[in-house]
């Protein structure tokens, strides 16, 4: 077992909490530093767009966009568009894949895991669904997941939603599934649900999934 250094950034813009991934990389591919978990909820909220993503997944023009104050940024991450806002837990794992397998789709089992147990943790019933990644329950997704690899160090990682303004999920394709809805845990509990509670249970299940301490 291993520490695992934990930074919660609280509220906190896209494009810096972007940056400090980046610096965290370097220093972890460095040596300088182990393992990290950043944690933050993106505000003003954002519109990412994956390597995968495909324009008209965004239905809405940026006008649109600047009315609701919402942030649209390219990223270097696998997977489509997504949007990240309060009321959602976002993960940055900092992770040196050397001591996991060096193996990515490992690595999403992974983050599912660890979503997967917080919904249970609830009294949830949480799934994977076949060829899709995320935490899924019945057939709307409640986490998303999209990674970039560095010499062997991730970033990027995972958005668990808690009390996330679903209506802004409206203004896009989320992952580029047509088929699927999303969903928060408040919205499957009927109730609401402390921010600091669902994060204490998100960081107890990534050291159990990963053996930290």
């Amino acid at each position: 077992m291993q520490e695992l250094k934990v930074i919660d950034l609280g509220r906190k813009d896209y494009l810096s909490t972007y940056e400090l991934q980046l610096e965290l990389v370097d220093k972890r591919i460095r040596g300088e530093i182990g393992d990290v978990l950043v944690l933050v909820e993106h505000f003003p909220p954002v519109i990412t767009l994956g390597r995968s993503s495909k324009k008209e997944h965004l239905l809405v023009g940026p006008e649109v966009l600047k009315e609701l104050g919402i942030e649209l940024v390219e990223v270097d991450r696998g997977g489509d568009i997504t949007y990240h806002g309060p009321g959602q837990i976002v993960g940055y794992p900092i992770l040196d894949l050397n001591y996991y397998g060096k193996d990515l789709h490992r690595l999403l089992r992974l983050y599912e895991e660890v979503m997967l147990k917080v919904v249970a943790s609830y009294g949830l019933i949480g799934s994977r669904k076949q060829g899709l990644t995320g935490a899924w329950v019945g057939d709307k997704k409640i986490g998303a997941i999209g990674v970039a690899v560095k010499r062997w160090v991730t970033y990027h990682g995972f958005a668990f939603n808690v009390q996330a303004t679903l209506e802004n999920f409206s203004l896009i394709v989320p992952c580029g599934l047509q088929d699927y809805g999303v969903t928060s845990l408040e919205d499957l509990i009927g109730r609401p649900v402390p921010m600091e509670e669902v994060k204490e249970r998100l960081l107890k299940a990534f050291r159990e999934v990963f053996g930290f301490f």
